[in-house]
């Protein structure tokens, strides 16, 4: 028999699935007291970055090099952003999507998926004849690990421009939290953190790759939270600190805390330059969560999020296996030069490819902060839907179960533990 929690599910999804009107700036305002009016529409997290058609081609036995390996080849929805927000529709948040693509056959399969997901193509993604719209074609191996790629997304950085970004400025400055994917050019970087940073909106840094990683250091000001993989964070805070101080490290089966100790300098150089939340991704072991200063850091804009319909349930169920005050203790340290970091395991997983699992990673951290949960609670959530990720075939699983996500939640949350916690004075 279909349990009450499933049947309000079930309702809420099927709400959720109707296809929504434009947004406006008219359906949100922004209250400065820290309160949210709901008019037509509540104010959105707005994701701007690169929508993508991925090819995956996947060899059935060892390739070897000049000549064909027999295999198969997929077209897959992508895009860092483009998945980010996937997720997070697919969680109970309605991201503001400003990207762009091309009146070609790309830019059809992207955005007639992304109109069957009930979300506005209306007015944030920029389409027009001369745009070729961004494609990577990644060879992956036997595991589903990248193995190679070969990125065509110059139209991303050609035509997400600042004069396109400034009029969506009303969206972004009342939006509970923007990200950016470091696919973006420089000025259009610049554009977006600022109008971000002159209402306070926190800013979530996605550094994409390694080398767009290095793009942080003329935003770096601007940033909230960060999330690179472990050669990212190098490649960061070198960039950072104008030196080539740090180096890649060799993945020997090193213990957690080992590990952290490694990563620990770099991590400290963002934290040292302004961001708040350093989120290190670790593949299969999960994921360490860093931050420096109290604890209300670990709490990003409670004061916009949403707490109704399909958000609200995934606040309810979340809190009550995942209650907030399992760590308040650990996260109320002296003065604003503490270091405090905690490791979030991975889950097992049926592995059927991983180009997805960042990307949801992030999307299901961002809908959970969102809905209301705090940091913590919302990276368990996270995982929980990168785990789903990793099962799937496409990058973003075509739905999520809620109660499989809290469930997998309170695993990795009752899992976590406290790595570091000391004065860096």
């Amino acid at each position: 028999m279909e349990s009450s929690v499933n049947r309000r599910l079930n309702a809420v999804s099927s709400h959720l699935l109707q296809p929504s009107e434009p947004n406006s700036l008219l359906h949100q305002v922004f209250l400065r007291g820290g309160q949210l009016q709901k008019q037509e529409e509540e104010a959105e997290p707005v994701i701007v970055g690169g929508m993508v058609l991925d090819i995956h081609a996947t060899p059935s036995v060892p390739a070897n090099p000049r000549t064909t390996t027999p295999g198969k080849v997929h077209y897959v929805l992508g895009g860092v952003a483009r998945n980010v927000a996937e997720c997070m529709s697919k969680l109970g948040a309605k991201p503001y999507m400003i990207s762009a693509v091309g009146l070609d056959m790309p830019g059809n399969l992207l955005l007639e998926h992304w109109k069957s997901t009930g979300l506005s193509t209306e007015v944030g993604i920029r389409r027009q004849q001369d745009i070729n719209t961004a494609v990577v074609c990644n060879i992956l191996d036997a595991n589903g690990e990248l193995a190679a790629a070969v990125a065509s997304v110059e139209a991303i950085e050609k035509y997400l421009t600042p004069e396109w970004i400034h009029p969506f400025k009303c969206n972004i400055s009342s939006a509970p939290v923007l990200m950016v994917d470091a696919n973006l050019n420089p000025p259009a970087l610049e554009a977006s953190c600022h109008m971000a940073a002159e209402s306070n909106v926190p800013v979530w840094f996605e550094p994409v790759s390694v080398t767009k990683s290095r793009r942080i250091a003329s935003v770096v000001k601007y940033i909230t939270i960060a999330s690179p993989n472990e050669d990212e964070l190098v490649a960061m805070a070198n960039a950072l600190s104008g030196e080539n101080t740090f180096h890649p490290i060799s993945r020997e089966k090193y213990s957690m805390e080992t590990l952290f100790q490694m990563l620990k300098p770099a991590i400290w150089v963002l934290l040292e330059k302004g961001v708040k939340i350093v989120v290190v991704t670790l593949g299969p072991d999960g994921v360490f969560l860093c931050s420096k200063g109290r604890s209300k850091s670990m709490r990003i804009g409670p004061e916009r999020t949403k707490t109704y319909g399909f958000s609200r349930t995934l606040y309810d169920i979340v809190t009550s296996s995942c209650p907030s005050s399992s760590y308040s203790g650990a996260t109320q340290p002296e003065g604003g030069s503490q270091f405090f970091a905690m490791h979030f395991p991975a889950l097992p997983a049926s592995v059927v490819r991983l180009t997805g699992a960042g990307d949801c990673l992030v999307g299901g951290t961002i809908a959970s902060i969102c809905a209301g949960l705090d940091f913590m609670q919302s990276v368990a959530v996270g995982i929980a839907a990168s785990k789903a990720a990793v099962e799937a075939e496409t990058n973003v699983p075509s739905e999520f179960s809620l109660t499989t996500i809290a469930d997998d939640a309170k695993t990795v949350y009752v899992a976590a533990k406290v790595l570091f916690h000391q004065s860096m004075l």
